[in-house]
């Protein structure tokens, strides 16, 4: 349901609202950069609101308020005019701000708030088979996320963009927001249960199981940076990939279809990782994940540069997919395993806030490289060379789980 605050969620729309909102494909980019980065650094707060007031409130507010900016996303165009023709302002000055304004929204409420939110409630109900339930979640999550961009650019071709986004604002900020209020409970201890089952009679005592590490301590570790890091380099370079997922198609010569269908494949790839991943990481350590991880972006990278070859497509997909499933299983056990989950809220959501500006920067980036070199390739390198970066990073990092009972 977060789909709509989702680079592929909003990937879909970006040719039709550079129609519609008479922006270039740059200004587009600096948009999505400004009001991502402007979300990122709201997102430790609500880290602090999930520690304080729960799941359930918080997955039911951010639904309603990412409906809510979807329907103002849909309705930019207009209002644009109406505010060009009362004040003199440009067109295109008046919808870059608007749809500044709406991305922050959307990343704040979606890919911030609600997907932090979500994983973080599930976690918390689980200890021994957390990496199982995580890859469980991650099925219905990747199935979700990949097949988003083809089943949104069929409503493109139904409903036209305008229709798409208000099927979308409806089925999150409505139906999703009553589902969440009815179904979900912040903890197990809240209804009488512990982790896993069982009665909170059976003596389960939080302060004995986990580290439960406060947020000042997190961030002094390096541990914490090199993970953060690793999982903000796949969102920085993926999301670019993402949004410019067309046109780094056709720079390769391959067509719009091919650039949507390249989801699927990539999808059951990342499925089939995450789930097998998820299963061995309640037996083992997370940092040859993490390593794994890496390794898989660096090959999709090297796919990427060649992409007009079926190699290179192949090369992407297995590449993206593999470490796209990596990069579930140590997103959801990662902070919870090496910090506790007292404090999870905070610290999963200095990780988010780092995530979700390193995602902003990505498009930007690409088209800059793109501005300046006349290909997205320049930028492509420079990604790949943050992933040695941090490859050297992940296998030097001395870590060490508290929580080696989940073993």
């Amino acid at each position: 349901m977060s789909v709509p605050g989702q680079t592929m969620g909003m990937a879909v729309f970006t040719d039709p609202f550079i129609e519609a909102f008479d922006l270039s494909r740059t200004q587009l980019s600096f948009a999505y950069l400004a009001g991502t980065i402007g979300s990122a650094v709201l997102l430790t707060r609500a880290g602090r609101w999930y520690d304080r007031m729960g799941a359930r409130v918080m997955i039911v507010a951010s639904s309603v308020v990412l409906g809510v900016f979807v329907l103002l996303i849909s309705s930019i165009d207009v209002i644009g005019r109406w505010i060009a023709a009362a004040t003199g302002l440009n067109f295109a000055s008046v919808t870059f701000g608007l749809i500044l304004l709406g991305y922050f929204g959307v990343r704040f409420s979606g890919q911030g708030i609600l997907t932090s939110a979500s994983r973080n409630v599930l976690l918390v109900w689980f200890e021994k088979r957390r990496g199982l339930v995580s890859g469980v979640r991650g099925v219905f999550v990747s199935l979700g996320f990949s097949l988003a961009p083809l089943l949104l650019a069929l409503m493109i071709d139904d409903f036209g963009w305008r229709g798409a986004l208000w099927v979308l604002a409806a089925a999150v900020g409505v139906g999703f927001a009553v589902l969440a209020l009815l179904l979900t409970r912040d903890t197990p201890e809240s209804c009488g249960l512990q982790p896993d089952g069982g009665l909170a009679s059976e003596a389960h005592d939080i302060a004995l199981d986990d580290p439960n590490i406060r947020a000042a301590q997190a961030r002094r570790s390096p541990v914490f940076w090199i993970y953060a890091a690793g999982l903000s380099m796949h969102a920085l370079f993926g999301t670019a990939v993402t949004f410019h997922i067309v046109a780094i198609f056709a720079e390769a010569g391959r067509g719009r279809d091919e650039a949507f269908g390249y989801f699927f494949p990539q999808a059951l790839v990342s499925l089939s990782v995450n789930l097998l991943a998820s299963w061995f990481a309640d037996r083992t350590p997370l940092k040859p994940f993490l390593v794994l991880m890496l390794i898989a972006f660096i090959t999709g990278a090297a796919g990427l540069l060649s992409l007009d070859t079926n190699v290179g497509y192949w090369l992407l997909v297995v590449g993206f997919g593999t470490g796209g499933g990596l990069w579930g299983v140590l997103s959801n056990l990662a902070f919870i395993r090496y910090f506790g989950r007292l404090h999870l809220g905070e610290i999963s959501g200095m990780n988010t806030s780092l995530t979700v500006f390193a995602s902003a920067i990505g498009p930007a980036f690409f088209s800059i490289g793109t501005d300046l070199f006349g290909t997205y390739r320049a930028a492509e390198w420079v990604c790949i060379g943050g992933l040695f970066a941090l490859l050297i990073g992940a296998l030097w990092i001395r870590q060490e789980e508290p929580l080696a009972s989940t073993h």
